[in-house]
């Protein structure tokens, strides 16, 4: 059987956590000039990824 292997753009975007994966936030990388301040704060937020997903994600990262 051959070894299985963790798709590294998934790696880079998802984190696990005890109760599931973590994801970063879209619109965070550049044109941060016009944004407020307000929607600048709540994107550094990370968020949960949702639960219907998870199962895809596991099949990405299966060492996670």
């Amino acid at each position: 059987m051959p070894k299985l292997k963790t798709k590294r753009a998934a790696a880079k975007r998802f984190r696990k956590t005890a109760n599931g994966f973590k994801r970063g936030q879209s619109h965070r990388r550049h044109i941060l000039t016009k944004k407020p301040s307000k929607r600048k704060r709540q994107l550094r937020r990370e968020m949960q990824v949702h639960e219907t997903d998870v199962n895809r994600i596991k099949q990405l990262l299966p060492h996670a």
